[in-house]
């Protein structure tokens, strides 16, 4: 049962000091607000966290879907006990909604992220681009699914089209009640392989987690024919054990994607604005018209979109604000540094200017 969810050699070196402790393993499949079903090696059972754990542990640290635990039989009431989670692989981390700023942890352990987005009235090269950056800074592959691909004429050029912001990244079209394109899906959904289902609400995730299962695990919303938004149809994170022998991680739409430290994902997304940011006179040019900028030829000569560069710059102001809005003498060193690259920038203008008077 736990191989079939994903158990390896290494997952079962990293539990001996739980086994030691008399302790099982068992994965999370489904969290609900305070319980959890798991898949041990005896089957599912229903948990809850203990409460040492629940107080020491931090809250990116607790239980999520796809997360391996080890827990403690089940006592009376029928309810095991998570003791602890073991190290994950790969995770999903987004800003948690609220005033306060903190990481929310939303999936674990997979190795693949299928980003969807529908081939409808709310398709958006943009947010392909956000969601990607969040893909890429998980570590685990991201595929791009351009679901609803019966709806429109030509879907060549959609996938040209994603492909130019999607570096790296493979682009499928599909159509989940027609079934087009699901094989071409299914060679990332290997048996013990875990893939998580990033997207919108009404693009046409559970019509594709039941299509890939066979069955209707999943309930199916319409969607507004205005704007081509949808219900949370799916109400819940569950992990879900496919035919083929591969694992889907099925989570609710989000309105609106929240980045927690872009970092090295931005810089996987944008790579091709990255690799001229390397030529750039001055390493601190922040390609707004600098003398020397590398950026600038190619954003001129139409390489690189006026929007894909407004989206690079958005996604760096994003990850720069974090650590300033923790730390007062960071925002004034940050307001500093920018003064002075202002004035730097004006200098060198007017020294060129000077020159090309002689």
């Amino acid at each position: 049962m736990l191989k079939s969810y994903g158990w390896t050699d290494a997952l079962q070196a990293d539990f001996a000091p739980f086994a030691a402790q008399g302790l099982a393993p068992a994965r999370v499949v489904i969290q609900h607000r305070a319980r959890f079903v798991l898949i041990g090696e005896e089957g599912e059972m229903s948990a809850e966290t203990a409460g040492r754990f629940l107080h020491n542990a931090s809250t990116a640290d607790l239980p999520v879907v796809g997360d391996w635990v080890a827990v403690a039989p089940q006592s009376g009431d029928g309810v095991s006990t998570i003791h602890a989670v073991l190290p994950r692989h790969s995770q999903f981390v987004r800003k948690a909604a609220g005033v306060v700023e903190k990481p929310q942890v939303v999936a674990a352990n997979f190795d693949v992220v299928l980003l969807t987005t529908g081939l409808d009235t709310d398709f958006n090269l943009r947010r392909i681009e956000r969601y990607l950056t969040a893909a890429w800074r998980t570590g685990a592959q991201p595929v791009v699914v351009l679901t609803k691909a019966d709806l429109v004429d030509d879907v060549p050029a959609f996938v040209r089209e994603v492909e130019g912001v999607a570096l790296g990244a493979p682009v499928l079209p599909i159509s989940a009640p027609q079934s087009l394109g699901l094989d071409a899906l299914q060679a990332y959904l290997g048996p013990g392989t875990t893939a998580v289902m990033l997207g919108m609400s009404g693009v046409g995730k559970s019509t594709l987690v039941n299509a890939l299962a066979g069955e209707a695990r999943q309930a199916v919303g319409e969607v507004r024919a205005a704007d081509g938004r949808g219900r949370h149809t799916t109400t819940h994170r569950e992990l879900v054990l496919l035919p083929q022998g591969g694992l889907i991680l099925d989570t609710p739409g989000m309105r609106e994607l929240g980045l927690w430290d872009p970092g090295e994902g931005a810089a996987q997304t944008f790579e091709d604005i990255e690799a001229l940011a390397l030529q750039c006179r001055f390493r601190d040019c922040s390609h707004n018209g600098e003398p020397g900028c590398a950026v600038g030829p190619a954003l001129a000569s139409g390489v690189i979109s006026r929007e894909r560069l407004e989206s690079y710059r958005k996604l760096e102001r994003e990850g720069a604000s974090l650590p300033r809005k923790a730390d007062p003498a960071a925002e004034v060193i940050h307001r500093k540094l920018f003064a002075a690259r202002a004035k730097a920038a004006r200098r060198q203008q007017r020294i060129e200017d000077d020159e090309s008077d002689i």
